[in-house]
């Protein structure tokens, strides 16, 4: 049968691919997006269709989400400030914008009965050396006095709100971690890694490889995380469980600058860059690794990405060339 679904975020990188599957499988969408990081220029080729609604306005209006959430089946959340570079310039929009929607989200949501798939991220895993990381760990952060932090703890009370909501009220609820994910339509404007050093390399510009390239993180093609997303949500067994979605296949920044030049095949030098000069003020830490165990989803949903890194970079290199035409 087909669903009416509301996707918060869905002018975004994984919110417009999300609502291109959903559009595909024939559903009705509705999506709200502030327009702070999305673009209405991902979702152009459903412009005019009529069973998409697009409504531009923040999930803090919230007499506009009680409406919204009313009207739908099922509610995916991905509205959210993105990117390190964002949330170190601003930390006060990070917190507000991420906890105050998330709540308004869910109150309605549980008022209406409406099944919601919240988003998190992997920095809630902080600098944990637990690696690979489990959903059950220990997450270890860093002070408050260090803003790349206000993004992993924002997610962290989302995470703490959602489940609260799902063990008092047994509202569906789904959380999941997502690990570094990359495709078309992503943007290095908000410190993206992949689509940052292409880029760079497409303008014939060094490949910057901050800190000291040594860190490891595993990235996962747009295309395989949705169909997580849509499996995990049609998955009774993944209600009020916390789930990692992403690649388990690690690799080295200065590694991952090395397959980007070899991929454009124009000899981009690669130059490393210290966390001193690209933060002078301060207030950033990294995680060495940040590698996920994807156990859980696979036991769940028979799970594993299948797009591999290399034609990741390849993939998200023709987009960017196709942009700049």
């Amino acid at each position: 049968m087909k669903k009416k679904y509301l996707v918060t975020g869905g002018a975004g990188f994984i919110g417009s691919h999300l609502t291109e599957k959903l559009l595909r499988e024939g559903n009705k969408v509705t999506i709200i997006d502030d327009l702070s990081t999305g673009n209405l220029k991902n979702l152009e080729e459903y412009k005019g269709d009529e069973n998409l609604e697009i409504v531009i306005d923040s999930i803090l209006n919230d007499s506009l989400m009680k409406k919204l959430i009313s009207e739908t089946d099922e509610v995916f959340h991905l509205a959210s400030s993105v990117g390190v570079e964002l949330i170190m310039k601003n930390p006060i929009h990070t917190i507000e914008n991420i906890f105050m929607g998330t709540a308004v989200v869910f109150k309605h949501a549980s008022k209406y009965r409406k099944k919601v798939l919240l988003t998190s991220t992997s920095e809630v895993y902080g600098k944990s050396l637990d690696v690979p990381f489990r959903e059950d760990g220990d997450r270890v952060e860093g002070p408050t006095t260090i803003n790349r932090w206000a993004y992993a703890n924002a997610k962290s009370l989302d995470e703490f709100l959602a489940l609260a909501y799902f063990q008092t009220s047994k509202l569906p609820v789904v959380i999941v971690r997502l690990f570094n994910t990359v495709g078309p339509r992503q943007s290095g404007d908000y410190g993206m890694v992949i689509p940052k050093m292409i880029n760079a390399g497409l303008k014939n510009k060094n490949i910057q490889v901050y800190g000291d390239g040594l860190q490891t993180r595993c990235f996962c093609h747009v295309k395989d995380v949705i169909n997580a997303l849509c499996s995990l949500m049609k998955t009774k067994d993944s209600f009020g469980e916390v789930i990692n979605v992403g690649s388990d296949n690690e690799i080295s920044m200065f590694k991952l600058a090395e397959l980007v030049s070899q991929s454009l095949n124009n000899n981009s030098k690669i130059s490393i860059i210290p966390y001193e000069e690209v933060y002078p003020n301060g207030g950033f830490e990294d995680m060495k690794r940040r590698v996920p165990s994807i156990d859980k989803i696979d036991n769940l949903i028979n799970w594993k990405p299948t797009i591999l890194l290399e034609e990741i970079v390849k993939d998200v290199i023709k987009y960017q060339k196709s942009q700049s035409k």
